[in-house]
């Protein structure tokens, strides 16, 4: 027996309106028409609502766990076991079902207001390799890329308009056809969106011969980029209609730019910060010596390590890190040093290092 409650996702209890914001929900997510829709799972949630949605059949179901409809309840009469508790699912007429007017009575038209007149393209997904200075300064590019790109013989209408157009005669002007299926489940009647005129009602009296009546080509789309300093690793660009142009005027999809920042041969990025490992001589550690470093746009400052300081800490260098984006300001910069000990010591140099030596142990 089907559990009607937990096929919405209900208590027992809930309201009509709980019961009808479930359905709501779930028919959303299902509904065959939809991309990753299940039709399967579509008639069920469709089967639990209208017996849960009906006060007198989910009284007899929650009385009996079952609906009897056309007949009378147990010891009141005859009952059809393979009427499938009085769906109609298992008669020799079969039902008729119209998704379309179903979701029409639930979400005001909704769904029937998804039908138009032409095809909008779909987005677009590039990937671009950048270089860590290239992140921090900010740079504009060309980019150029096939896709499919407005006719310029009909400006994406797919027809001459001075020629105009005439009615559709697959669906006779409706813009609309309705099909109907047969199943295990019995005859399922659908309407959808006429494949000749697209919804119009009307087809051209002569189609584009450049596009052959789409609206568009495929072709080289050259768009200009703006990638902005302190851009981070993964984060996209979107360009609003940069995609694939539609079909017969329909809306170009976006185009989605993901920025890929390369390894930097020096610094290791962490959001606005950057981490560097640079190498010094122990003098320059020991006398706190000015050491030179190159910031990532060039620039050349100095660094001296304090007195005290533990090589094992990072030296914290404010506001030399990566460009806040849309905040103004920089992140910081973190030293790690490594000490670098020479490959040779002369007797002079071994001399006086054991002098410090001494020195230092007093």
């Amino acid at each position: 027996m089907k559990d009607y409650y937990k096929i919405l996702g209900v208590p027992r209890n809930a309201s009509e309106e709980d019961i009808k914001k479930a359905f709501r929900k779930l028919a959303h997510e299902f509904h065959p028409d939809k991309a990753g829709g299940n039709e399967a799972k579509f008639k069920e949630i469709n089967e639990a609502y209208q017996v849960l949605s009906n006060k007198e059949k989910r009284a007899q179901y929650d009385k009996f766990g079952q609906v009897f409809e056309g007949a009378s309840a147990p010891g009141g009469g005859a009952w059809d076991p393979f009427g499938a508790g009085g769906f109609g699912f298992g008669n020799q007429a079969g039902f008729d079902v119209n998704f379309d007017d179903i979701f029409e009575g639930i979400f005001g038209g909704e769904f029937r207001g998804r039908r138009k007149s032409n095809i909008n393209g779909s987005d677009i997904e590039i990937m671009i390799q950048i270089t860590l200075s290239d992140a921090f300064k900010g740079l504009k590019r060309e980019l150029s890329f096939k896709t499919f790109v407005e006719c310029k013989t009909c400006g994406g209408l797919g027809y001459d308009k001075s020629k105009g157009v005439k009615k559709c005669t697959t669906c006779g002007g409706k813009g609309e056809i309705r099909e109907n299926k047969r199943t295990f489940l019995g005859n399922f009647s659908q309407v959808r969106t006429c494949p000749d005129c697209l919804g119009k009602g009307e087809v051209p009296n002569s189609p584009c011969p450049a596009c052959k009546g789409e609206g568009r080509i495929f072709s080289a789309k050259t768009v200009s980029i703006d990638i902005v300093p302190g851009i981070e690793d993964g984060q996209a660009i979107k360009i609003t209609g940069g995609g694939e142009a539609g079909i017969k005027g329909g809306r170009s999809g976006d185009l989605y730019i993901k920025v890929n920042i390369l390894p930097d041969s020096r610094f290791v990025r962490k959001g606005s910060d950057l981490f560097e490992i640079k190498d010094i001589r122990i003098t320059e550690a020991l006398l706190g010596k000015e050491i030179p470093t190159l910031d990532l746009n060039g620039e050349k400052y100095f660094v001296s390590i304090p007195p005290g300081f533990s090589l094992k800490d990072k030296l914290k260098v404010p506001k030399k890190g990566m460009p806040k984006m849309g905040l103004g300001g920089r992140g910081d910069l973190y030293l790690t040093f490594n000490i670098k000990l020479p490959k040779h010591m002369s007797n002079k140099a071994k001399k006086i290092i054991e002098e410090l030596n001494g020195e230092l142990d007093d």
